[in-house]
């Protein structure tokens, strides 16, 4: 599997030629990226930052979209949605799946610092967990630090922490994991293999 951010909480993840985009931004949105061509879209809350279905549609390729709690079966991949809130009470989907062999769970743009008993026994073995750290709308870098700690994944992937963030809340969420600091990288290309590698590990996108 290769994961590529493209903005915000904005990823590609594909294997072979399946492609999920989790939280695509909107072209309506204050915030640029580029588009592809997505098979899935996992979109957690209804904002134009991380709704943008029109960003992953490319020719004849159009996703699936997933927009909310429950159970879904797409493509012979299990995606399971829990709610739980966003900024100002909104729905926000946190989502759990299984992709090229790889458990990942998305929390999405998460504000609440406590997550439920049921997402908590349902989301038990996580192989990359994608965080949102930026404070303001979404949690901040010692609440996002407490919760990753929670799931003991081997990858921890930061979001949400762009321009229109607060510029020392990496820092601060590096601090928090008890990380001086951390590489930059343009794509992670991971398998199961590799997994046994990681223990824990922040990984920071561009």
């Amino acid at each position: 599997m290769i994961i590529t951010h493209h903005g915000k909480q904005f990823f590609k993840l594909q294997t072979g030629d399946r492609v999920i985009a989790l939280n695509p931004i909107a072209k309506d949105s204050k915030f640029k990226t580029s588009g592809f061509g997505a098979d899935i879209a996992l979109i957690s809350t209804n904002n134009s930052d991380f709704n943008g279905v029109d960003t992953v549609i490319y020719g004849d390729r159009t996703p699936f979209v997933i927009d909310g709690a429950g159970e879904y079966e797409v493509f012979e991949i299990m995606f399971r949605g829990f709610l739980s809130k966003g900024f100002n009470d909104v729905i926000n989907t946190i989502y759990y799946f299984e992709f090229d062999g790889v458990k990942i769970c998305f929390l999405g743009a998460l504000y609440e610092g406590t997550l439920s008993t049921e997402v908590r026994e349902a989301i038990d073995n996580v192989d990359i967990l994608l965080v949102p750290i930026g404070g303001k709308t979404v949690i901040d870098p010692e609440v996002a630090a407490k919760i990753a700690r929670t799931f003991e994944a081997k990858i921890i992937i930061p979001m949400d922490f762009g321009s229109d963030q607060n510029p020392k809340v990496l820092d601060q969420f590096l601090q928090e994991m008890g990380i001086k600091s951390a590489n930059k990288i343009e794509k992670l290309t991971i398998k199961p293999k590799d997994l046994a590698g990681y223990t824990g590990s922040v990984i920071v996108f561009e």
